[in-house]
């Protein structure tokens, strides 16, 4: 009899449940709601709300390089497209104009006429982020946002925090998130957890998938090219008086890509070349079960598989070497998110009731070391209730519960975490607005801990001007593995006693609109000072090594930008951030932060039925470790140029293509790995 993989059985019912939730909503016999529009939630952002007046402030929608005449995208209708929109400085939707925060928000429109296919590529021309990722698709990809470190990133997904309670540092691998199902990304840089609690000591990113809205609208894309690139999505969705709907499958295939350099390899030894597969299942519903009460339900399943070249140690001479076989490694991720939404007082009191779940699994694949499997897990329960207290005035007020665990190699660990917070929005004075929030979170193992931020913004409507502000704290808790997990044969222990990395940090800056706002300019800086940094340690008496709270770290820097629409039909966007990241203790410069980065991008319709884009992106020198000797090296800068065109055959027809890398420019981010070099893509999109 054949036999099924407990893994390939799992991975298909994970698919078909994402999936099938879809006839759920096709079924619902509910009452149809009076409002054609929802309140703004966590899970279902109503970003198309106009802002609240028309101050001459710069213009949000200048963050992004695609010119305003632009129609070659599908989603250009879809309800998160408003660039002028941000939901994640406070929680609900509010005009960026009135934000004091440090946010950039990408649209799905912009991801489509770049054509990024993954989530590293839509982030990395983002200002004050570093995007670090150990070769081609698939590798382990890190971002190191305003100079902290790479575990100092909150994510979210439709208000799903996705870190994998089974890691180290409780993170996300950014480099398994295909990006054809995001409507938006929103990054908010600086201290976060008076809002989002743990873990969102450098910022944090939101990220918002499609949602359905109008008649039935089916999409399907193909596309082929460079490194034995083939990708395919497919996708419907819509929306009645009762309910709405969005359905994704997305399929991303890279199997011939170069990542190990010829001159780490052994004589005669072979490079292979890695191999990465990923399928990606998604669902979005929101039902009115009446006119005030809707219930929203979100699911995401990622099945990917990674082939690669690890290494091998020689302990003669400290060193390391590409390994003469492949590796491999397969991820299993489930996310969901159920929410009912309540609203009282004629939309003055709307509460939101939830339940997160997710679930991170990880299969290495190593011949000679032996194979490996981990387990994350991830329960939390959330109120969350916003309160329209007059004019000008909202209050949110929130409660949370959540249960993690972790299942690896001879450990099983498991905590709980409570919170609660409150925040409140506020414009003081015509075009003063004040953003306050205070959060207290108790955690099983390490306790109570406090956090607040404020951010205020200020609109000199005669000059177009805007200035802006915040302080904040926040911190990050260490992770169940690196409390509890023990690694014997090393002599390396977990600490129970581990306290939280905190840090304090603050930004000021302003927004120039010139040329009667067709242009604009700005700056902010930005300071965080970071205390209690885990580090592992060494006993060279005992020859035991563990982590303990020792470090601490400076990052101060400048973010400035320029964008002009030169026309209508043209805009052009530059960015510069330079970031100071050193270790207190030592003085040291921090690894994988280069001082400098820039970046240029442009969008321009030449007429209407073609869109061309271009980016330009800079990395200035940063410090990094030796994969073959573990020395401190000094990675040298690269620039690397992408161009994309997408042409409109018919209204239901694109064309598009495009070409990532277009000079061929080898560098290694980070060392030992080599980033992918020239490659040209093209296909097709049909849409109903």
């Amino acid at each position: 009899m054949l036999r099924v993989p407990k893994h390939t059985k799992r991975r298909a019912f994970f698919a078909c449940a994402t999936l099938g939730m879809s006839a759920f909503s096709a079924e619902a016999q509910v009452p149809a709601s009076a409002d054609a529009e929802l309140p703004p939630v966590t899970v279902t952002p109503d970003s198309d709300a106009p802002p609240k007046k028309a101050a001459k402030a710069p213009s949000a929608a200048q963050q992004i390089s695609t010119p305003a005449s632009s129609s070659s995208s599908s989603s250009a209708t879809q309800s998160g497209s408003n660039p002028d929109i941000a939901i994640s400085p406070t929680g609900t939707p509010e005009p960026v104009e009135e934000i004091g925060s440090s946010v950039t928000v990408i649209t799905a429109k912009e991801i489509e006429a770049q054509q990024r296919r993954t989530l590293p590529d839509v982030l990395k021309a983002v200002p004050g982020l570093n995007v670090v990722q150990t070769g081609g698709p698939g590798g382990q990809t890190s971002v190191f946002m305003r100079g902290t470190n790479s575990n100092h990133t909150k994510i979210l997904i439709d208000g799903i925090d996705v870190s994998d309670p089974s890691t180290p540092n409780r993170t996300f691998d950014l480099g398994q998130m295909l990006a054809m199902d995001i409507e938006r990304v929103e990054i908010l840089r600086g201290p976060q957890s008076g809002l989002y609690g743990a873990d969102a000591l450098g910022g944090v990113i939101v990220i918002y998938t499609k949602k359905g809205k109008g008649p039935l609208k089916t999409t399907a894309m193909v596309e082929g090219g460079s490194f034995g690139t083939f990708n395919q999505a497919l996708s419907a969705s819509g929306s009645t008086d009762r309910y709405n709907y969005y359905v994704n499958i997305s399929h991303f295939r890279a199997d011939d890509t170069p990542v190990t350099p010829f001159d780490l390899l052994q004589p005669g030894e072979r490079r292979f070349p890695n191999s990465y597969d990923n399928w990606t299942y998604s669902s979005r519903l929101g039902i009115d079960i009446t006119k005030d009460v809707t219930v929203n339900l979100v699911a995401r399943y990622t099945d990917g598989a990674l082939k690669f070249t690890g290494d091998s140690y020689d302990p003669f001479t400290n060193s390391s070497y590409p390994s003469s076989y492949q590796s491999g490694s397969n991820v299993d991720d489930f996310y969901s998110r159920s929410e009912v939404v309540w609203r009282a007082l004629r939309g003055d009191v709307t509460s939101y009731f939830g339940i997160n779940y997710s679930n991170s699994q990880t299969d290495n694949v190593d011949r000679v070391l032996g194979n490996s499997y981990y387990q994350g897990d991830r329960v939390k329960y959330d109120w969350r209730t916003v309160t329209k207290l007059a004019t000008g005035y909202t209050l949110v007020t929130g409660a949370e519960h959540q249960i993690e665990q972790f299942n690896g190699p001879d450990v099983f660990a498991q905590e709980w975490n409570n919170g609660v917070f409150a925040e409140l929005q506020s414009e003081v004075i015509r075009n003063l607005f004040v953003v306050a929030n205070f959060r207290f979170d108790d955690n099983e193992n390490f306790g109570g801990h406090t956090t607040w931020r404020i951010a205020p913004a200020y609109i000199v409507e005669a000059t177009g001007t805007k200035f802006k502000g915040s302080i904040g704290t926040g911190f990050k808790a260490p992770s169940l593995s690196q409390r509890f997990q023990d690694y014997p044969s090393f002599f390396f222990f977990g600490n129970p006693d581990l306290k939280p990395e905190e840090n304090t940090g603050y930004d000021v800056g302003f927004e120039q609109a010139v040329l009667g706002g067709s242009a604009q300019f700005g700056a902010t800086y930005f300071h965080n000072d970071i205390t209690d940094l885990i580090e592992s340690t060494y006993n060279p008496t005992t020859f035991i090594s563990t982590y303990a709270n020792v470090g601490k770290a400076k990052t101060e820097g400048v973010e400035a930008f320029v964008s002009v629409d030169v026309t209508k039909d043209l805009r052009v966007r530059a960015d510069y951030t330079y970031t100071e990241a050193t270790n207190e203790d030592t003085g040291a410069w921090l690894l994988r932060r280069p001082r400098n980065k820039a970046s240029v991008n442009v969008g321009w319709t030449p007429y209407e039925k073609l869109l061309l884009t271009g980016s330009v992106l800079y990395y200035g020198d940063s410090m990094d470790i030796d994969r073959a000797t573990f020395a401190n090296v000094i990675l040298p800068e690269f620039t690397v140029v992408n161009v994309a065109a997408d042409y409109k055959l018919t209204n239901n027809i694109s064309l598009y293509g495009r070409i990532d890398n277009l000079f061929d420019k080898q560098y290694e981010i980070p060392d030992g790995f080599l980033a992918t070099g020239i490659g040209g893509y093209g296909g097709i999109r049909f849409t109903n």
